[in-house]
């Protein structure tokens, strides 16, 4: 009975003194503190967006009136970009009707007086940039640019009276700057008038060359 009564108190000894020592070493590597990167906090600058969405800028060209030659065209154009893609567009412009045919070749009194000649017009247009992309020059600069479509309706005054006139046409812009910017424009008004007695179609074409900025 001595014997398994040392027996016992041997074996337990054992174990404990095994366990014990491993237990206390799993505490203190559990009570070790992490370790956290020392990283330096970066102040990352974000730039403002761009937001010069209206479009304000004047034209000048060549305005071919139907039956009336074609004279000087001057003007102004403002614009609303909506979207990258898509615009809305007021334009305002003037001009001036020459001699027609019959009264160069018959050399009798004029058709219309020197005011009935005044020609002016306004359109509200949507256009639509088709083709944006870049311009490069010299292999140094490059510019943003844009293949755009109108299409639009609005009024002429001509002929001592008011037509309602429609206008397709196309136009390429170039930005130098975020807000500056050339254009290239050929429309086509379309409106019905009866000056001679006879209602008719008729085509009037605009060539114009343009300068705007963006705010």
């Amino acid at each position: 009975m001595e014997n398994w009564t040392q027996y016992i108190f041997l074996t337990l000894t054992l174990v404990f003194g095994i366990v014990m020592p491993v237990q206390a070493q799993s505490e203190q590597q559990s009570a070790k503190p992490v370790i956290e990167p020392d990283l330096e906090r970066r102040n990352v600058r974000i730039d403002k967006i761009d937001t010069e969405n209206f479009e304000l800028g004047i034209f000048y060209g060549l305005q071919t009136i139907q039956d009336f030659g074609a004279n000087d065209l001057y003007g102004i154009r403002g614009a609303y970009h909506a979207t990258e893609d898509i615009f809305l567009e007021f334009t305002y412009g003037r001009s001036q009707g020459g001699k027609t045919t019959y009264e160069r070749l018959s050399g009798g009194a004029p058709l219309l007086s020197k005011s009935e000649r005044e020609y002016g017009f306004y359109s509200v247009d949507v256009g639509w940039n088709v083709f944006p992309g870049e311009v490069f020059l010299w292999d140094k600069f490059h510019f943003t640019s844009a293949l755009y479509l109108v299409v639009g309706v609005g009024s002429t005054n001509f002929g001592g009276d008011d037509w309602f006139t429609v206008n397709v046409g196309a136009g390429y812009r170039i930005l130098f700057t975020d807000y500056f910017a050339i254009h290239i424009d050929a429309r086509d008004y379309l409106f019905d008038r009866d000056l001679f007695g006879i209602e008719e179609t008729t085509n009037n074409v605009e060539f114009s060359f343009g300068t705007s900025f963006f705010f």
